[in-house]
């Protein structure tokens, strides 16, 4: 396997000469093709803005980001923009799905952005959502979907244009326990059966449960880090809440 993310020495500083914040603080780590990496840590700790770092939402004061050998720290605004279209796949906690638009064309859009041919599209918005389970929505607007639903449908466009790496942003964090866990078992199919390299920022254990790497940040510096291995995800559960207890976290969430 050959790493599709680099993460080499980053910070970020915010604020004025007289009042600065020092939000990521050398921080370093890689992944793997095919990983599914997990970033933990409390509120304040660093991981959105090191998400926002990797996704170019944001920008590094100093260090460097590859991904695929790629260093997207020197691109330009032009470059950024096409990057993100080509590499990136986001999946966010409030769904950003086009209201006006079916699942089906939702998913869609994502291809006829990069010129997909229309049958090309076709083909793969109705194979990811038969992955995903979710082609009996694909006539039905967001409005006409559950929560869970309209999450796996943005889970389906974020993996259909086959992007480098997919971020998530809490992405449980506006659905039940019953629509978290179908999205996760989703996300799981996507890493397991399609390979897909997934990167995703979570407060919340059970959601990290599912990932095969975590990565704890504390005070902007990486605290430490943990491998599911063999490990059955409940057993891994339990040491996510050890570390969490560790750094002072909120350990109330259970299986």
């Amino acid at each position: 396997m050959g790493s599709i993310l680099s993460v080499r020495n980053i910070e970020k500083y915010y604020g004025s000469r007289q009042n600065v914040t020092k939000a990521l603080d050398d921080v370093s780590f890689d992944v793997q093709k095919g990983e599914y990496i997990g970033i933990m840590g409390a509120s304040g700790s660093g991981k959105t803005t090191l998400l926002n770092c990797i996704s170019t939402i944001d920008s590094v004061s100093a260090g460097h980001i590859l991904v695929e050998g790629q260093d997207i720290t020197q691109l330009s605004t032009g470059r950024l923009a096409q990057f993100r279209r080509e590499k990136l796949g986001f999946i966010f906690q409030d769904f950003n799905l086009l209201d006006t638009l079916t699942a089906f064309e939702n998913i869609a859009l994502a291809l006829t952005i990069i010129k997909t041919p229309a049958k090309e599209i076709d083909r793969r918005v109705i194979a990811i959502a038969k992955r995903l389970e979710i082609t009996d929505v694909l006539n039905k607007y967001p409005y006409q979907m559950s929560g869970g639903q309209r999450q796996r449908v943005a889970a389906a466009r974020a993996i259909v244009t086959n992007p480098a790496l997919i971020l998530a942003d809490e992405p449980t964090g506006a659905l039940d326990s019953k629509s978290s866990r179908m999205l996760l078992e989703s996300i799981e199919t996507l890493n397991n059966e399609l390979g897909a390299t997934i990167l995703i920022v979570t407060h919340d254990a059970f959601t990290a449960s599912y990932c095969k790497r975590i990565l704890f940040i504390k005070d902007g510096k990486i605290f430490s880090e943990l491998y599911r291995g063999e490990q059955s995800r409940k057993e891994f559960f339990n040491k996510i809440i050890e570390v969490v207890t560790l750094l002072g976290g909120d350990n109330s969430n259970v299986l």
